[in-house]
């Protein structure tokens, strides 16, 4: 909310009062088979208990909450799981057999079915509508929602849910029940986490210790080396902001780094390895913000809007602190484009033998500095890190994959949005698409994710509102003259 925003990822930083359990994947060895049976009876047995049963809708006011003891037990049980796979099967379980009534759903549809057919009160409709919406309710949503409010239960339920998504990830639980149920449960979180109960904190030098600690463990994008390293990224000319839960105060939930330049940067390590001009800021040495990394530090807080709604807060601290400051922008990574880029060689060489995304001189001189077969061997280079180091290859790639990876940001959709999720992320925040910048991240993580390449979205706040608008609603993207050119390019001399 994974340069800037790589996949919005990170590690857990949510304490748990929960029995530590080491991490696996799968069940190591496959326990015998009367344990397999007695653990899904236990599951079935806490499941029927922890559960509660959905009140009838007459009643739903007056049914008292079920015991405290009993969600306890689930947060308790759930904790002793060792097991990745364990803890899939649980999720599984509760998924599928505490979701809704279906029986309930066709009768209540059907009710109000009928009353649209026939000339009734409006309040009778509004009723059956009502009860409709009520059996629409799966009953785990009773479960997370008595969950909440116990002591460091809704932090119970960030972990709940980054063990669903990796169970997901890994295939150990899949199907229509686990994904509604992680649809629920992130829209509960997505309430609990809205901006209203979100406090921004900056980070200095001075911060406690252990904030300073989990901010350089959860940088995701341009990890923290050293002390040193952390030190010049929280001082002077550099800005380190987090949101924090009212529920856990001075607990980052996701990160954002700033740099104040003097123009619109176009290279990271400038800013994340160069020493600041000074030790003192001087305000007329600042004339640009730049984004250069979002970290968000809990996965189970995964598609909850906490990184947009940072972008905005920073945005409003940022003129508040510097009320001259006029020109916003990232540098961003372009996560996936190298993996993009090998797909397209690897088909292309399949199915025409030859590559129709360079042109034949480009060919030409590629084949000659590596010695064969341009799709083959541009593929082995690409791979690594190494191509860099060679000055004519570094030459000779700079128009193709200029042109290749503008149309990867542009061009490439899912559903009609940008591929690519930076720049999605930016998009949907209104920003345009500014510049590509070559060779802007020399890093082994830059060369082999991005080819060198990163890539500046920047935010004209006066028309940010009406290019999301644009965005979210036509899927229009917004572009600069140097990106559309290069695009141009491509329709010129690529081939997909």
């Amino acid at each position: 909310m994974r340069g800037f925003w790589t996949a919005l990822t990170a590690r857990r930083l949510f304490p748990l009062r929960l029995p530590p359990r080491p991490p696996g994947p799968r069940l190591s060895s496959g326990p015998a088979a009367a344990e397999a049976g007695a653990l899904e009876r236990a599951m079935d047995e806490l499941l029927r208990r922890a559960v509660p049963a959905t009140p009838a809708y007459e009643l739903r006011e007056k049914t008292p909450a079920p015991a405290e003891g009993q969600c306890a037990d689930f947060v308790s049980f759930y904790g002793g799981l060792a097991e990745a796979a364990e803890r899939a099967e649980l999720l599984s379980r509760l998924a599928r057999g505490f979701g809704v009534d279906h029986g309930q759903v066709a009768e209540q549809s059907a009710g109000v079915l009928q009353l649209r057919q026939q000339p009734r009160e409006a309040a009778v409709l509004l009723q059956a509508e009502d009860r409709l919406r009520y059996a629409l309710v799966p009953r785990y949503r009773g479960l997370f929602h008595h969950i909440s409010k116990l002591d460091g239960g809704v932090r119970f339920l960030v972990r709940l849910r980054a063990d669903l998504l990796e169970a997901q990830a890994l295939k150990l639980v899949e199907g229509p029940h686990v994904r509604e149920m992680n649809g629920v449960l992130k829209g509960m979180l997505s309430e609990w986490f809205s901006s209203g109960f979100l406090s921004l904190e900056r980070v200095t030098w001075h911060s406690p210790c252990e904030v300073l600690q989990k901010i350089s463990e959860s940088e995701a994008v341009h990890p923290v080396k050293n002390w040193m390293d952390m030190k010049r990224r929280v001082g002077p000319y550099r800005r380190c902001y987090f949101f924090s839960h009212c529920a856990s105060p001075e607990e980052p939930l996701v990160v954002l780094h700033v740099a104040l330049t003097n123009e619109i940067s176009s290279n990271i390590q400038a800013i994340v390895k160069e020493c600041p001009p000074s030790e003192t800021e001087e305000g007329s040495q600042i004339s640009a913000a730049i984004f250069y990394s979002i970290s968000l530090t809990q996965p189970g807080l995964q598609g909850v809007e906490l990184g947009t709604f940072l972008v905005k807060r920073v945005l409003k601290e940022l003129q508040r602190e510097f009320p001259h400051l006029g020109t916003f922008s990232s540098l961003s990574p372009i996560p996936g484009f190298t993996k993009w880029l090998l797909g397209l060689l690897n088909s292309q060489a399949k199915e025409h033998g030859r590559s129709e995304l360079l042109t034949d001189s480009e060919c030409r001189e590629i084949s000659e500095i590596l010695g064969g077969p341009v799709n083959e061997t541009l593929k082995v280079s690409l791979s690594s890190s190494e191509w860099v180091k060679s000055e004519k290859l570094v030459r000779v790639l700079q128009a193709p994959l200029m042109r290749l990876c503008a149309w990867y940001l542009y061009g490439e959709k899912h559903r009609g949005y940008a591929l690519n999720p930076v720049a999605n992320f930016h998009l949907q925040n209104g920003a345009v698409l500014w510049r590509l910048n070559w060779l802007a991240d020399t890093s082994l993580k830059g060369v082999t994710g991005s080819c060198g390449l990163m890539v500046n979205y920047r935010y004209y706040l006066e028309e940010t509102a009406a290019n999301s608008t644009s965005y979210l609603c036509a899927k229009n993207i917004k572009a600069s003259e140097q990106v559309l050119g290069l695009v141009a390019q491509f329709h010129k001399n690529s081939k997909l």
